[in-house]
């Protein structure tokens, strides 16, 4: 049995089902995320058995066999927000629609075989992995956007299917989602980005070990010794061969790498998919009955998937799609992100570039030529600049009026009266952003309001309709206010995002979604499914401890003799 009772996936004690967050952070930031807000339970990070519906295409004949993978899959319903749905996908010339699928990796240890990897057991759960997975209408390329699972984010209403639980709208970390089941953190992905969801597959904690075992390893490289004694992951400088307990250290591994953060394991994560990927594809696994077997069995146990892909014949369907894609065109990323301004050691907020990526995705751009390499789309999806603050304005906003102030020199109120926590929130620091004054700040309304308005002093009435311009609304909605100054009041029908219209995607209905072309893929953490030239950066900074004393995980390792290596 594996002791993560230290922190093997850094997370403190939980809360009770829907309990808002309380207590402050200090120190670093690494540190921080594994004593706030965080469940009890350890975390499990991993993409890999997306890939696993591959297999199948093999695996499907034979009745018993069938049966009994089937048998195997466990469903629940896509959507579980108390209102929308999680969006449609826009058809091609041709007719032909790309594959969105929320891959999510659940903490739950409610399961015996769970409970003997280490940590601790009992119901609930949380999204400790959330991956778009998106599958080009043509089938010739593939995207995979990893969502920092300490993102914060507010969170649309939701009700369980299965326990009938009831989440309200309101401001958390956006992996807390998954308490309320699968299809609750489907509705929150896709008001996050406006992508829309067309699929979600679910794996469990064995399901890493057994399916890392069935495809005969996984090959990793690590650019320097690592030792975390928080997962227990303990490696030599350089190439290995991992299985079982060994992979599922090092998919759970977030203090050895990078900062030491969500972000430096997602990378990691990135490419113990991509070498699975090409494990299946080159080391003969397709081809040996009884491996397909073994990690169609892994696979199948391991899933929960949504009503629409319940059953073999629906995930051979899906594996037979994503066999299309070759590695090479198959981009992994991480959405773009900031620490939070309120918290910057705990959480992170989405940046206002990641809209340049999630545009691209819902727009089904490619981040790859046919050769591999990085497309135009690439550098627009993954653009530093906020699309708002440049040519993203939404069609139906009028230009801004002339006699303006400057952006820097307007400070906006920004007042939610749309009923749901943390609008207000959004919308102003997606407005400090855009360029307005660093004194643009939140607060709530007296009550609710239908509709959304910019309201404006005597002589600030071009300044106002700078304001509406910048965030969408039209004309019509600006009038005369009592003050203070400008105040923009988001109402009832602006539920989302930073846009008013545009949902959490930014764009305005039936209008391509605008995309900047400022910067390139390296600010998204991104690589193709192909490059095997590439080691998990070990972290230099002082992200572990033993005893008493903190240390880079390089200095763990030496200190730590006795400790036996994960994996030769």
């Amino acid at each position: 049995m594996v002791d993560v009772s230290a922190g093997g996936g850094s997370e403190a004690p939980g809360r009770a089902r829907g309990a808002q967050p309380t207590g402050s952070a200090t120190g670093g930031r690494a540190a921080v995320r594994k004593s706030k807000k965080k469940p009890k339970r350890k975390g499990l990070r991993i993409l890999a058995y997306t890939t696993a519906g591959l297999v199948l295409v093999a695996a499907a004949g034979g009745g018993y066999i069938f049966e009994m993978l089937n048998g195997n899959i466990k469903h629940s319903p896509l959507f579980a927000g108390t209102s929308g749905d999680a969006g449609h996908e826009k058809p091609d010339a041709f007719g032909r629609t790309p594959i969105n699928i929320l891959v999510i990796g659940s903490d739950s240890r409610d399961d015996p075989t769970d409970c003997q990897i280490g940590g601790d057991c009992g119901s609930g759960a949380n999204a400790d992995v959330e991956m778009v997975l998106h599958v080009s209408a043509d089938r010739s390329n593939a995207t995979v956007m990893s969502i920092p699972r300490d993102t914060d984010a507010s969170l649309p209403g939701c009700v369980d299917s299965k326990t009938h639980a009831t989440m309200k709208p309101h401001r958390e970390r956006i992996n807390s989602t998954l308490d309320y089941g699968p299809g609750c953190t489907v509705a929150a992905v896709h008001q996050l980005t406006g992508i829309p969801i067309d699929h979600f597959m679910m794996v469990d904690f064995k399901g890493v070990v057994n399916m890392s075992d069935a495809v005969g390893g996984v090959p990793i490289c690590v650019d320097n010794n690592v030792y975390d004694p928080y997962s227990h992951l303990k490696l030599k400088k350089g190439n290995h061969t991992l299985q079982g307990m060994s992979a599922l250290q090092f998919v759970r591994t977030r203090h050895g790498f990078g900062d030491g953060s969500d972000l430096g394991r997602a990378a990691a994560q990135h490419m113990f998919l991509s070498s699975m990927v090409r494990q299946l594809k080159s080391a003969g696994t397709l081809t040996n009955p009884a491996a397909v077997l073994s990690l169609a069995n892994a696979a199948t146990k391991a899933l929960t998937v949504d009503d629409g892909l319940a059953g073999v014949t629906n995930l051979v369907n899906l594996a037979d799609d994503l066999n299309k894609v070759p590695p090479n065109r198959i981009t992994m990323t991480t959405m773009q992100n900031d620490p939070d301004p309120t918290d910057p050691n705990a959480e992170v907020v989405v940046d206002p570039a990641a809209k340049n990526l999630f545009n691209a995705i819902t727009n089904d751009l490619s981040l790859t030529n046919g050769d591999g390499s990085k497309a135009s789309a690439a550098a627009q999806a993954t653009s530093t600049a906020n699309p708002d603050a440049t040519s993203a304005a939404p069609t139906p906003a009028p230009p801004a009026a002339t006699g303006g102030a400057p952006k820097s020199e307007i400070t906006v109120h920004v007042k939610n009266g749309s009923g749901i926590t943390g609008r207000a929130t959004d919308v102003a620091d997606a407005l400090k952003a855009d360029g307005y004054n660093s004194g643009t700040a939140a607060a709530n309304a007296t009550g609710t309001d239908e509709t959304s308005e910019v309201t404006y002093t005597a002589g600030r009435e071009a300044d106002a309709q700078e304001v509406a311009a910048s965030v969408g609304l039209p004309a019509s909605a600006v009038k005369p206010g009592a003050g203070p100054g400008i105040t923009l009041v988001i109402g009832k029908d602006w539920p989302s995002g930073t846009s008013f219209g545009g949902g959490g995607g930014g764009s305005s209905p039936g209008t391509p979604a605008p995309v900047s072309t400022q910067a390139a893929l390296s600010n998204s953490s991104a690589q193709t499914a192909d490059d095997s030239s590439k080691c998990a950066q070990v972290s230099t900074q002082d992200t572990v401890k033993l005893g008493n004393a903190g240390m880079n995980p390089t200095e763990a390792y030496a200190k730590s003799p006795d400790v036996p290596d994960s994996a030769p």
